[in-house]
């Protein structure tokens, strides 16, 4: 018996265990219906990752640029959305829901279409998706990296190749939950390796995660790549908690 034949036989038996149900309104059949989605406001315009300015391609504001690494980013809508915040907090927290990868990152493709064509040029530009890294305690913990899975969805429809090893974590860091954001900073300071620097240097980088609250983390990421070389790092999330 072929290995994809098995996987579609573990499927079936999922499906008739565990019947899928919007988390919106227990529709079966989905994790999130077209009714459900439609009521999810998914951003038509981009913000500075730091100080939350409209701006143009997505890109940091001339004065947050001045002092950041982080060329920009993408977020499809925002955190405080109780059915965003439900189905993100199913995909990183028990039950650990995997599948709930294919809506979230169907939340970033349709902002993209929202996007004027050069804004979605720009990206199919860069050389790499790079999931941010969890340490392999957190890994074991869940039994995926949460933001990997959304970079695979991802580089189905940018047609950009995932590249989860290239950026890695050192050492393990408390979680910036509740963290406020001097802490956060710290926190995440020097966490990040390039364990592949051939492979950044000179590169535009897209670098994925779920949720982006002050910035820290991705700051953080970007800081490192660039040192290791990378021309430009953006980032991409699913939501933004407040702009």
């Amino acid at each position: 018996m072929t290995p994809g034949i098995l996987i579609s036989i573990k499927n079936f038996l999922l499906d008739i265990l565990f019947p899928r149900f919007c988390l919106g309104c227990r529709k079966e059949g989905t994790y999130l219906c077209e009714d459900c989605f439609s009521l999810i406001k998914i951003l038509e315009h981009q913000h500075c990752p730091f100080c939350s300015k409209i701006v143009f391609n997505g890109r940091t504001c001339e004065s947050c640029r001045k002092k950041k690494k982080l060329d920009g980013i993408y977020f499809a809508t925002l955190y405080e959305n109780p059915l965003v915040k439900k189905m993100i907090h199913y995909f990183k927290y028990e039950p650990f829901v995997k599948e709930l990868a294919k809506p979230l990152t169907f939340l970033i493709i349709t902002h993209l279409l929202n996007l004027n064509k050069t804004s979605c040029h720009d990206l199919k530009n860069k050389s790499m998706l790079l999931p941010i890294p969890l340490h392999k305690q957190r890994l074991k913990w869940r039994g995926f990296n949460q933001s990997e899975e959304i970079a695979k969805e991802l580089s189905e429809f940018l047609k950009i190749p995932v590249q989860a090893n290239v950026l890695t974590k050192a050492f393990k860091t408390q979680s910036q939950t509740g963290l406020k954001v001097r802490q956060r900073i710290k926190n995440v300071r020097g966490t990040f390796e390039v364990k592949r620097k051939k492979q950044v240097k000179g590169k535009k980088i897209l670098l994925i995660d779920d949720v982006l609250t002050t910035g820290s983390t991705m700051e953080e990421a970007a800081f490192t790549l660039k040192q290791s070389g990378a021309r430009e790092v953006w980032g991409i999330v699913v939501a933004r908690e407040k702009v």
